[in-house]
């Protein structure tokens, strides 16, 4: 495994073609948060011909509800939450330009398919590691559904946040991958 890829957001389509399953990535600049609720929430939006309170071309959501912060903090603990919570809802973010997400676990056919097509990647973050990923974020401020507690929508500024490519913009994935470099030995 060689050096980590530095990225700095947006993640622009060239940046996504440059990523692949496998890749070790730091990432840079803003990203934002949302949770299965909020997903809900924004797709209702689009549904009903609104806007979402951010746009999402060339972005990157962060699947977490971190804890809140401690005296001093920025942030509370911002582990990953699983990601097929919010399958039912990426593939109509990533139709409007989402370009990454951040979470862990497997993720759909369906969002593969939907970040073939559109180009998109996913990445995966360490569970269990909350609070030593709230170190890298530098800025936390709630842009959207307040009434969701932990789980509203945040712009976060990160810096050097720590990822690995899991699935990238041609559907290849680590899971898939790795059992299969496995199977071989």
């Amino acid at each position: 495994m060689g050096e980590p890829i530095r990225v700095e957001l947006p993640l622009t389509q060239d940046k996504v073609a440059g990523l692949h399953a496998g890749d070790s990535v730091l990432l840079s600049g803003v990203l934002y948060t949302g949770r299965d609720a909020a997903h809900k929430k924004m797709v209702e939006s689009l549904d009903r011909g609104e806007e979402l309170p951010f746009d999402v071309r060339d972005q990157v959501i962060y699947f977490v509800g971190p804890t809140p912060p401690k005296p001093g903090q920025v942030i509370g603990s911002a582990g990953p939450t699983t990601s097929g919570r919010m399958d039912a809802y990426s593939p109509k973010l990533i139709e409007r330009g989402l370009t990454g997400m951040i979470g862990k676990g497997l993720r759909s056919p369906e969002v593969i398919e939907a970040m073939k097509n559109h180009g998109a990647v996913y990445f995966g973050a360490i569970g269990g590691s909350g609070a030593l990923l709230a170190k890298r974020i530098i800025s936390a401020e709630v842009i959207a559904y307040p009434e969701l507690g932990t789980e509203a929508v945040r712009k976060l500024v990160v810096k050097d946040f720590p990822v690995m490519v899991v699935i990238d913009q041609k559907g290849n994935n680590l899971y898939e991958l790795g059992k299969a470099k496995y199977r071989k030995k």
